[in-house]
C-alpha cells in the first residue's frame, strides 16, 4: 500500500483521528449517571421501549435534557434497546457520535481547502504562497478538535449528548452540502461548456443535507443557525454572492428553511420556554443575562487556548456590575465588527467569525437560560472555528520559518498529544459523582449550587454527615435564597435529636422561600412529630404537602402515622394509609402501618394478616411482619399462615 497515494492519505488521516479520540477518552466508559443523567436516562420511562415509536419521540416533561428534543430522546431509546441500563454503552455511543463529528469536520475542511478558497486569506511570506495541503490541514484541524479537553463535557457527560448529537447533525448538514456542490462542479467541468449548472440534476447529497437539518432541529435548539451557515458557506466558498447561491439552489434553501417550522412547533409545544428554564419567562432579566455572557464568551475563548481549569457547573450567578466586564464587552464588539468586515469581503475568516458567534447566540446572547449562565458544552461546535484559526497560525509560522509539512505534522502532533493528555486527566473527574463535584467546588468555589450538590453526595457516604452539613452551610452562604439547600440541611440536622430545633428552622425558611415546596412541608411535619405536643402542627404540614401534591404517598403515610398517635383518629389513619397505597401500591411501609391499624380495629385481624402478607411479598426478609403474623395466627387460628 502506497501511503502517499491520494486515495489512501484521507483514510489514514481519518484512522489516526479515530485512534487519537479513543486514546483520549479510553477512561470515560465507567463514569456513573450523574446530575441530569438521572431524569434524562435512568428515570426516563419513555426510553424503555422503541415501539410504538411515537412514545420515544414524545419525552415526558420531567426536567430532563431530552424534554422537547424528540430525536435526542429516541437516541437514548435506541441506546437502551442495545445496552439496557449499562452506563458504558451510553458512554460508547457518546464517543462514537463525537468521533463521527470529528470525521465530518475533517471532510468539510478538506473539501474547502481543495477548492483553493483559503488563498483568500493572506498566507504569503516573503512573496511565497503558503497554500496548505488539504488532507494535512484538515487532519490537523479535526485531530486537535477531537482531542481538545473543552469538549469533554459534551462527550463524557451522558445527557450532554444533546450538544454532541446536534453538533454531528450540524456538521453533516454542511458536509453533505459541500459534497453535493462538489459533485455538481465536477459534473459541470466534464459537461459541455454551454451546459448551465442549473440544468444539472441536483445531487442526492443536497437532499440528505435537508434531512439532516431537520434531525438537528429536533435534537437541540442551537441548530437554528444551520440554514444560514450553509447559505453563508455557499456565498463565501462556492457561489460568490448570496443572489447567485439562491439562484442556483433555491429549492435547497427552501427545504433548509422549512426546518425552522419544525423547531418552532417543538418550542411552542414546550410553552416557549423549555419548562421555565429557558426563554424570557425563565425568571432571569435578559439584560443581566446579556452582561454575563460578555464574561462567558471571553472565558470560552480563553479555555479554547488554555483549557484549565475546566468546570462542570458554573451555577446561576449573574454579573451585577456592567463595568466589571467592560474589557470583555469591548473585545466582543471588536470581534463582531471584524466578523462583519470579513463577511463583507467574502473572507473565510468572516465565515469562521459567523460560525463562532451564530452557534453561540441561542445560549450566549440575550435569551436567558435559568439553569446555567455559563456552560462549557456550548463551545462544542464554536471551538471548531477557533481551532481552524489556530491551525492557520501554526501553518503560517512553520512556513515563515522555512520548514515543510513534516515540521507542521510534528508541531500539530505534539499539541494534540498534550491536549489529549489533558482530556484523559479531565475524564478522571467523571469517575464518580463525588469526584466530579469535589473538582467543581475546588476549581469554582463561588458556585453555591456546586456546594449543594457536593453536600447531597457526601450525605450518602458513610461517616461524612458533618462534611455534608458543612457544604450545605457553604451553599446557603453563597445562595441564601436556594430553598432546597435549607430543606436538605434540615434533613441532615434531623438525624440527630439535638438538631431537630435547628432543622425545624431550616424547613420553615425553605417554605418561606418556596411556599409550594411539598417536600419541605412534609419534612417539617416529620420534625414536628418528634417534638412532644406538636402533632396538630405536624398534621397541618402534612395536609399542606398533600394540597400541593395530592398523590404524595410519603405524606399520606406520615399523616396516617400522626393520626394513629391521636385519640379517636384511627379511622382517619386507615384512610390515609389506603390513599398512600392508591398512589404507590408497592409501598411496604403503607401496607405494614395499615396492618398495624387493622390490628387495633375490632374484627379486622384477617385484614391485618393480608396486609402483612403484602409486606412480605414486597420485602420477604422483613422480620416484624413475620413475627406479627405468627402472633395473629395464635390469636385467630382460622387464618393460618406460615411465613
Amino acid at each position: 500500500m502506497n501511503l502517499r497515494s491520494p486515495s489512501v492519505r484521507p483514510i489514514l488521516a481519518a484512522a489516526v483521528i479515530v485512534l487519537a479520540g479513543l486514546a483520549a477518552y479510553h477512561n470515560s466508559f465507567s463514569g456513573p449517571f450523574v446530575f441530569d443523567d438521572v431524569p434524562t436516562v435512568r428515570d426516563n420511562a419513555t426510553i424503555r421501549h422503541l415501539w410504538p415509536l411515537w412514545d420515544a419521540l414524545r419525552p415526558s416533561h420531567n426536567g430532563s435534557s431530552a424534554d422537547g428534543r424528540p430525536v435526542l430522546n429516541l437516541s437514548f431509546a435506541l441506546n437502551y434497546a442495545i445496552g439496557g441500563g449499562d452506563v458504558w454503552s451510553y458512554h460508547a455511543v457518546n464517543l462514537a457520535i463525537h468521533l463521527l463529528a470529528g470525521l465530518a469536520l475533517f471532510g468539510i475542511v478538506r473539501r474547502t481547502v481543495e477548492r483553493g478558497q483559503v488563498a483568500k486569506v493572506d498566507l504569503r511570506c516573503g512573496g511565497q504562497l503558503l497554500q496548505p495541503d488539504p488532507v494535512l490541514f484538515a487532519f490537523a484541524v479535526a485531530l486537535i478538535w477531537t482531542v481538545h479537553p473543552l469538549a469533554t463535557e459534551s462527550v463524557t457527560f451522558i445527557s450532554d449528548r444533546s450538544e454532541s448529537l446536534m453538533g454531528l447533525f450540524y456538521l453533516l448538514t454542511l458536509y453533505c452540502f459541500v459534497e453535493g456542490v462538489e459533485g455538481v462542479r465536477l459534473r459541470q467541468l466534464t459537461s459541455a461548456a454551454e451546459v448551465n449548472c442549473r440544468n444539472l440534476t441536483p445531487s442526492p447529497w443536497l437532499w440528505l443535507s435537508v434531512l439532516l437539518c431537520f434531525l438537528g432541529m429536533a435534537t437541540k435548539e442551537v441548530m437554528v443557525s444551520a440554514p444560514l451557515l450553509v447559505l453563508l458557506y455557499d456565498r463565501t466558498f462556492v457561489a460568490g454572492t448570496f443572489r447567485e447561491a439562491l439562484r442556483r439552489r433555491r429549492a435547497l434553501y427552501v427545504g433548509l428553511a422549512s426546518s425552522w417550522l419544525l423547531l418552532a412547533a417543538i418550542v411552542a409545544g414546550m410553552g416557549g420556554n423549555r419548562g421555565s428554564v429557558a426563554g424570557f419567562g425563565a425568571g432571569v432579566p435578559w439584560w443581566a443575562y446579556s452582561i454575563t455572557q460578555c464574561k462567558a464568551v471571553a472565558l470560552y475563548l480563553w479555555l479554547s487556548v488554555w483549557p484549565h481549569p475546566l468546570v462542570f457547573d458554573y451555577g446561576r450567578a449573574l454579573v451585577g456590575n456592567p463595568l466589571s466586564v467592560l474589557p470583555q464587552a469591548v473585545f466582543l464588539v471588536m470581534l463582531a465588527v471584524g466578523t462583519i468586515l470579513g463577511v463583507w469581503r467574502r473572507s473565510p475568516v468572516g465565515f469562521l467569525g459567523v460560525w463562532f458567534l451564530a452557534i453561540l447566540a441561542p445560549s450566549s446572547s440575550f435569551v436567558p437560560l435559568a439553569s446555567q449562565t455559563m456552560a462549557e458544552h456550548r463551545m462544542y461546535l464554536p471551538l471548531a472555528a477557533v481551532v481552524v484559526l489556530a491551525v492557520f497560525g501554526i501553518h503560517r509560522l512553520v512556513g515563515a520559518a522555512g520548514m515543510r509539512n513534516r515540521a507542521f505534522v510534528v508541531v500539530v502532533s505534539a499539541l494534540a498529544a498534550g491536549l489529549g493528555f489533558l482530556t484523559e486527566q479531565r475524564n478522571q473527574d467523571y469517575r464518580s459523582e463525588l469526584s466530579l463535584w469535589e473538582a467543581t467546588v475546588r476549581d469554582y468555589p463561588g458556585n453555591g449550587y456546586a456546594h449543594y450538590n457536593l453536600a447531597v453526595v457526601l450525605g450518602r457516604e458513610p461517616g461524612r454527615l458533618a462534611e455534608s452539613m458543612s457544604e450545605f452551610r457553604a451553599a446557603i452562604r453563597l445562595e441564601p435564597g436556594y430553598a432546597p439547600a435549607h430543606n436538605d440541611l434540615g434533613n441532615a440536622l434531623v438525624t440527630r435529636p439535638e438538631g431537630i430545633p435547628e432543622a425545624i428552622v431550616e424547613y420553615r425558611v425553605a417554605i418561606f422561600l418556596q411556599p409550594d415546596y411539598a417536600e419541605a412541608h412534609n419534612n417539617l411535619g416529620m420534625a414536628l412529630s418528634a417534638r412532644p405536643g406538636s402533632l396538630p402542627d405536624a398534621v397541618s404540614e402534612f395536609q399542606a404537602a398533600l394540597r400541593i401534591r395530592p398523590g404524595y404517598a410519603e405524606a399520606h403515610i406520615n399523616l396516617g402515622n400522626a393520626f394513629s398517635g391521636m385519640p379517636g383518629r384511627l379511622n382517619d389513619a386507615i384512610a390515609e394509609y389506603e390513599a398512600a397505597l392508591r398512589a404507590d401500591p408497592e409501598s411496604f411501609e403503607a401496607h405494614f402501618n395499615l396492618g398495624n391499624s387493622f390490628v387495633r380495629s375490632p374484627g379486622r385481624l384477617a385484614d391485618a394478616i393480608r396486609e402483612y402478607q403484602e409486606v412480605l411479598r414486597i420485602k420477604p426478609g422483613f422480620g416484624p411482619a413475620k413475627d406479627l403474623i405468627r402472633r395473629l395466627n395464635q390469636v385467630s387460628p382460622d387464618f393460618p399462615y406460615h411465613p
